[in-house]
């Protein structure tokens, strides 16, 4: 029962540690980073109070040593899938009952664990797992997920703050219930940070949440459960397991319960799983919510007047940081043939200063491993095509050896051809492809931009002519998301760009913002009239 209208402690983002020499936070990350190198985890599923361990595993190993070991995860069979169900429906009226104060706590707490004694822990298991660099690392796996469980919590305050006004003689009032059923949650491998959000957000607003991590993310987002736990989290509310996607997924989209989908991956698997919940729309006891943000093809165009410099680094680090597996990387480069040239030669040279990818441990490494091997011959793949083609070259880069990680060279592809196959599709790794155009042909190559690819998630701008900022805003209002203006289009900070694109790049429900929260409520409307009238005849009757 509420006892007061209490406010939340102001959100304000993490602020980033630097890691240099001699830091203690560098020491304490290298440490914990050497234990979890040496030791042998053994990850249950995690339903209800239960840490289940079933006799199929598979091994976990860091991609820049994937002959290494550092612990195995047990697969679900289909009847622990319909156990989380049962659990989560279990648990779900005592914590949407819970006060919102209540639950807000939990999560707020979360947030210190992983400010202070979780730091080191969620870091180094980041660089395991995903071959994140120090650097990527404290971005995401601390600050970010930090910031969203604050934010998050503010934002659930100004929801449940929002009312109806109210004429005389009654009392209008909005509640924000919590869905009817679970949810399911699918996160990604590559930022720790959605893996948490995408199972807190929902159950922050009183849902129960059936969660599935990416199997190459599953070493980290185990320091996600043991943060959940510690901080309070009742069991029940949260269920992990992992194993065969389809037929989790089958078992889970064929319940009546089902009651939405949270999900970042990529555009054909939500397609398919829309597909999925549409074709079994008469199960359900309502409309599930479908909230996924999906694929992208993300762009810079840079304008003649762009400074030369300003434009090679954002393609540096928009293109390569974290090997270029973050939805918003550049993936394609629009630059004028006036200063294409100079552009080039500044990121070659940066490139140039790069150290050969290697383990995140060193940390003088800018460039780590890609996730898997199915990733590395994928790339390879466009790598050796590019090699071939009559429109296209390889400008830098274009190495790779896997015989110890999966390290692909930092790869810039020049084309001739605006639609070559590296212009328009995704690819998620560390390879770029640039076209240069005729300076006079500005408008068009907008347009061009516009029209090359399916997705719109993020895309920048670099130019000093103000018209030319105001023209490609404009034109280019479809094709992003999330759109930026002399900067890469990558680093997008919770509570200041909420982040999320259209098209086929996702729903554009805006993780990191009361947009998202809203998905996971249903409001209840209640109006009480004071005095009730007595007679049924309106004035006009006479």
């Amino acid at each position: 029962m509420g006892k007061g209208f209490f406010q939340v402690p102001v959100a304000v983002n993490e602020p980033i540690k630097g890691y240099a020499p001699g830091s203690p936070e560098r020491e304490a990350v290298l440490q914990q980073y050497k234990a979890y190198y040496k030791g042998a985890a053994d990850i249950p599923l995690f339903i209800g109070s239960k840490e289940i361990r079933t006799r199929k595993t598979k091994p976990l190993s860091p991609p820049h040593d994937h002959k290494h070991t550092v612990g195995h995860y047990h697969i679900a069979e289909k009847k622990h899938v319909t156990e989380a169900v049962d659990t989560a429906l279990k648990a779900r009226s005592e914590w949407a009952d819970l006060a919102w104060e209540q639950r807000a706590a939990i999560f707020l707490k979360a947030a210190e664990l992983v400010a202070g004694p979780y730091r080191a822990k969620i870091n180094a298991a980041t660089m395991i797992a995903q071959s994140k660099t120090i650097h990527q690392a404290e971005i995401d796996a601390a600050c970010e997920f930090i910031d969203f469980l604050r934010f998050n919590v503010e934002y659930m305050s100004q929801i449940y703050q929002e009312q109806p006004d109210s004429a005389e003689g009654i009392w209008n009032r909005v509640e924000y219930r919590p869905l009817e059923g679970f949810v399911y949650a699918i996160t990604p491998f590559n930022f720790t940070a959605i893996a948490g959000n995408l199972p807190a957000s929902a159950a922050m607003m009183g849902n129960v949440v059936v969660w599935k991590p990416s199997d190459s993310q599953i070493f980290s987002a185990k320091v996600l459960v043991d943060v959940f736990k510690e901080a309070g989290l009742p069991d029940g509310v949260i269920n992990v397991i992992y194993g065969d996607p389809v037929m989790i997924t089958e078992t889970l989209l064929a319940h009546p319960d089902f009651s939405g989908i949270h999900f970042t991956g990529s555009t054909d698997v939500f397609k398919n799983l829309w597909t999925q919940i549409g074709n079994n729309i008469h199960t359900y006891k309502t409309y599930p919510r479908i909230v996924g943000e999906t694929g992208g093809k993300d762009f810079i165009v840079a304008h003649p007047t762009a400074k030369p410099k300003q434009v090679a680094t954002a393609i540096v680090r928009g293109a390569f940081e974290f090997q270029g597996q973050k939805c918003s990387a550049a993936s394609r480069v629009y630059l004028p043939k006036s200063t294409a040239d100079e552009i080039l030669a500044e990121a070659k040279k940066d490139i140039a200063s790069f150290n050969a990818p290697g383990s995140p441990e060193d940390m003088s490494n800018f460039i780590t491993a890609v996730i898997h091997e199915g990733s590395f011959d994928k790339l390879v793949s466009y790598i050796e095509r590019a090699k071939k083609d009559k429109e296209a070259s390889i400008f830098t880069g274009g190495g790779y050896d896997k015989s110890k990680g999966y390290f692909i060279e930092p790869t810039i592809i020049l084309t001739t051809d605006p639609h070559y196959v590296t212009m328009e599709t995704e690819l998620f790794g560390p390879v770029v492809t640039i076209y240069i155009y005729d300076d006079k042909d500005w408008s068009k190559v907008l347009q061009l931009v516009d029209s090359t690819s399916p997705y719109a998630l993020t895309g920048a701008v670099m130019a000093k002519d103000r018209y030319a900022i105001e023209e490609a805003t404009k034109l280019l209002q479809n094709c992003a998301g999330n759109f930026y203006i002399n900067d890469k289009p990558t680093g997008a900070v919770v509570g200041q760009q909420p982040f999320g694109g259209a098209r086929a790049s996702g729903t554009n429900d805006k993780a990191g913002s009361a947009q998202n929260l809203m998905r996971w409520v249903s409001p209840r409307l209640i109006k009480e009239t004071f005095v009730t009238p007595e007679d049924y005849r309106y004035p006009f009757l006479g």
